[in-house]
């Protein structure tokens, strides 16, 4: 295979992971408006946490380069990957799409012949609308299926290819995610980029119900006296259910399933359903129970142990444990943070300590999403709901 010139929008998780992935074979672009991140990458450093990127740019050869300027990016690329956030909006009651309008369009000015891929994830029916707006196939859907802080694995050894068949060179894309693959015979899908982007959301909503199971679950065995890990080890021996995605937690967060499943049943507005809805509002009541759990303990002072989302991730946002934090707090109970990420001395009002040591001895109770070896010796002031010791 002929090396392609390929263009990468956005260097998060999903493009920075992307970026590695393809500048082994091909000629990578990097765009990003962060002059800092422009840097990073241009210095051979990740712009993410996530120890496999880490590693293949130091030790692996790669043809990537990054910049801040559109047009250097656009003018001779044959792919444009566009991998930039659509955060959700609660007024709109849909993902903000202007940033992947903004490039499409920049693209289309600059480029007329390259491919265009979605990355970003995005409402059922928005690709299919751009084709139409712009009267161009090559504008196509193409759902990622990464976890924060190991993206490049789950690149590099795909479970399986989804490509918007509307373009002529859609397979030429599936290719290029193919040849970069460790993994052999990627079972690959081509379908309209309209069904690739409900297969993301409903994937995502269904990992969320499988999440929001296991907690309520938890909830009832917490409520009832009874032994949790018993409970789940008899549910997940059934074949049918097995043993993943088990372990309870302060509900689903990150970047990605909070936003997917409220987009999902923004998508149901003409049509019924109860359980997408129970799906959302099952995270919130998750929440609340355990916030509730916290404050029966009769704590002075409550220390949150680590802000992100789960291990090996530097993303806080939307981390179900903030959200636990902010109940506390708003019920008059002080709060202070232990999370090596944050520079700042306060986050959202409270006290962040660099001392680990100090931070065990001015919490009363320590609440802490998933267990760590650090907080072996305070046992007796922790509070967690891990069963198993994973994410």
């Amino acid at each position: 295979m002929s090396q392609s010139k390929i263009t990468v929008v956005g260097c998060g998780y999903v493009g920075m992971s992307l970026a590695v992935l393809l500048a082994r074979h091909h000629s990578v672009m990097v765009l990003d408006t962060d002059e800092g991140r422009v840097r990073r990458v241009n210095e051979g450093l990740s712009t993410v946490a996530d120890a496999g990127i880490e590693q293949y740019l130091a030790t692996e050869t790669l043809t990537l380069a990054a910049t801040t300027d559109p047009l250097q990016a656009y003018r001779s690329a044959d792919v444009v990957i566009i991998a930039t956030p659509t955060n959700y909006d609660p007024d709109t009651n849909r993902f903000d799409t202007s940033s992947v309008n903004g490039v499409v369009r920049e693209v289309l000015q600059t480029n007329q012949q390259a491919l265009i891929v979605i990355k970003s994830t995005v409402p059922v029916g928005y690709t299919r609308s751009l084709q139409q707006r712009y009267d161009n196939k090559n504008i196509v859907f193409s759902p990622e299926f990464l976890r924060e802080g190991q993206a490049l694995e789950d690149n590099l050894y795909p479970s399986r290819i989804i490509v918007g068949n509307e373009s002529e060179h859609s397979g030429k894309f599936s290719a290029l995610l193919q040849r970069g693959a460790l993994n052999a015979d990627v079972e690959t899908l081509f379908m309209p980029s309209t069904e690739a982007e409900a297969v993301k959301l409903f994937a995502n909503t269904y990992l969320a119900m499988r999440v929001s199971f296991f907690n309520e679950l938890d909830s009832y065995a917490l409520t009832q006296g009874l032994d949790t890990r018993q409970i789940i080890d008899g549910v997940c021996l059934d074949q049918r259910i097995g043993q993943d995605y088990n372990n309870p937690s302060f509900g689903y967060g990150g970047y990605c399933l909070p936003k997917d499943t409220k987009q999902l049943l923004a998508n149901y507005e003409a049509v019924p359903q109860t359980l997408i809805k129970a799906i959302v509002s099952s995270n919130a009541t998750r929440k609340d129970f355990v916030a509730e759990q916290i404050l029966d303990k009769k704590p002075s002072v409550v220390g949150f142990y680590g802000l992100a989302m789960k291990e090996g991730s530097d993303n806080f946002r939307f981390s179900a444990i903030q959200g636990i934090m902010k109940r506390v707090k708003a019920r008059g109970i002080e709060v202070i943070i232990f999370e090596p990420a944050l520079q700042e001395e306060m986050f959202f009002g409270s006290k962040v300590l660099r001392d680990l040591g100090a931070f065990k001895a001015q919490a009363d109770l320590i609440v802490t999403n998933r267990g760590a070896a650090q907080l072996s010796d305070v046992s007796e002031k922790l509070f967690t709901r891990d069963i198993f010791g994973s994410n």
